[in-house]
């Protein structure tokens, strides 16, 4: 069953419609959560919040556009909700599960590029984890979910130039936070 089948049959009062889609995109949703929130209990909490909410208001959701885009935008602004309702600046813990963020980097090949790759995500992490929750929303948004700058505006609910003006200080802060890390080598 494809996504559009699985919202008719929920619209119809089906619930393996939700299961269906449940089952599709928990793990991703609750990634993507996580990268934002940098928790993980508050992400899967946010997932499931998401789900529900996806549930109760699937009549005005509109069929001809994709799923996936609007299960993501409503994750990463309900995680950066959570996280301003929290108030949880949560700190990159180095023990922390960082397969989250392997998409941001290239696949290492040899013994010596897997230690340098395992450094660079845990780099990677560490300064996503110190930007600002909008900042980091931002770049996630941009570089792992592929949104572009009208999403992420209606998303943000900030004009295109903010969103602009978000990306950028948020490569110049990473550039800042990775640059000195990576000189030192």
């Amino acid at each position: 069953m494809d996504d559009v089948q699985a919202v008719r049959r929920i619209k119809s009062g089906d619930l393996t419609g939700l299961e269906t889609l449940v089952n599709r995109y928990q793990k991703r949703a609750v990634r993507t959560a996580f990268l934002i929130t940098q928790d993980e209990q508050l992400a899967e909490d946010v997932a499931q919040e998401v789900f529900v909410q996806i549930y109760r208001g699937i009549q005005s959701f509109d069929e001809s556009r994709p799923f996936t885009p609007y299960l993501l935008r409503s994750i990463s602004n309900a995680a950066l909700n959570a996280i301003e309702k929290t108030h949880r600046w949560v700190q990159y813990d180095p023990g922390t599960d960082v397969e989250q963020i392997a998409s941001l980097l290239t696949t290492a090949s040899s013994v010596e590029d897997e230690v340098e790759y395992t450094q660079l995500k845990d780099e990677i992490g560490r300064a996503l984890a110190a930007l600002p929750a909008r900042q980091r929303t931002a770049v996630i948004q941009r570089y792992y979910l592929g949104m572009n700058e009208q999403e992420m505006a209606a998303s943000l609910s900030a004009p295109p130039g903010t969103i602009k003006w978000l990306l950028n200080n948020a490569r110049q802060r990473l550039r800042s936070l990775l640059q000195p890390e990576r000189n030192t080598e």
